[in-house]
């Protein structure tokens, strides 16, 4: 499941005047209100009303190896003790996110429901570990509560990116640009969305650039053996372990697979996996045509 692409608009409130505190963001026409803020203020904010209702929530903070965030995915009834119990309990985060229905209309199997759905999304998505030891079942909900559910569960994936939290997005279908069409009647030099492949070292993988990132599509190769320069980074070897052992990279005859699209930061986050070395995605990523996504993005920069 991914959010709704439709346009929307959210009202963030900084109700304590700093942009980095305490922060109420809402979505127009729309139930959701997350309550947004960092660990060091629950002590000041523990007492809004926001936090004496019902609600779904997430802990997000630096991973121990200190290579990207770990995540934690609670439910609450009302959010406001377990966020206590995890103040004096967890160490790892440093930031909370709320989500509470406006009018404190949602009841315990609600957001146990809620729950169950973003845990199991983000075990999906395999873009961000989870602190959570168990991985609960959804309760059984009438037909219209499941209903009201999935649509505040989509207006919470819609909110979240724009929070910073990426956590739980599914890479979006790849789009075909008119570049890729011959003839089209207009040069198009480069766009998101263009397929590009990296070919070397007996393997072959194909990516597009999209909003979360640069996407390595399903069915791509990757080297089975890194170089002696890949290993002097570890945060790339723990990153290669981690997309083995979740079953991103499967194992190919003399290569491994992509078993999903997989959206990497950088196109030189993509290829140093693909090829098992340290690499410039900027020249080693090419088009149908040959040029380098580095060409192609110049080119395009001088366009009028």
């Amino acid at each position: 499941m991914t959010a709704n692409t439709q346009p929307f608009s959210l009202r963030i409130f900084v109700a304590d005047g700093d942009p980095d505190g305490l922060r109420i963001v809402e979505r127009f026409n729309a139930s959701a209100r997350a309550v947004v803020f960092p660990r060091a203020l629950l002590p000041q904010v523990k007492a809004r009303p926001e936090l004496q209702q019902t609600g779904v929530y997430l802990l997000l903070g630096p991973r121990p190896d200190g290579e990207g965030e770990l995540l934690y995915v609670g439910e609450g009834d009302p959010i406001r003790p377990r966020l206590e119990s995890h103040y004096a309990q967890k160490d790892f985060w440093t930031r909370a996110i709320g989500f509470v229905a406006v009018g404190g209309l949602m009841n315990k199997a609600h957001v146990q429901f809620l729950e169950a759905r973003l845990i199991a999304l983000a075990r999906a998505a395999k873009r961000v570990p989870l602190d959570n030891g168990n991985y609960p079942s959804e309760p059984s909900l009438s037909e219209a509560d499941r209903s009201d559910m999935l649509v505040f569960l989509d207006h919470i994936l819609g909110m979240l990116p724009v929070l910073g939290v990426h956590a739980f997005e599914q890479v979006a279908p790849r789009p075909v640009p008119p570049a890729e069409v011959p003839d089209a009647g207009r040069e198009v030099i480069y766009e998101a969305g263009t397929l590009m492949t990296c070919s070397a070292k007996g393997v072959s993988a194909a990516g597009f650039e999209s909003s979360q990132g640069f996407v390595v599509q399903k069915g791509s190769q990757a080297v089975q053996v890194v170089t002696p320069s890949f290993q002097t980074f570890p945060g790339s070897v723990r990153r290669r372990d981690e997309l083995i052992a979740n079953g991103v990279l499967v194992p190919d005859e003399s290569c491994y697979r992509f078993a999903q699209d997989f959206a990497f930061t950088s196109p030189s986050a993509a290829s140093d996996m693909v090829l098992g070395s340290v690499t410039n995605g900027r020249t080693v990523w090419k088009d149908s045509r040959g040029r380098t996504l580095k060409e192609l993005q110049e080119a395009e920069s001088k366009q009028g």
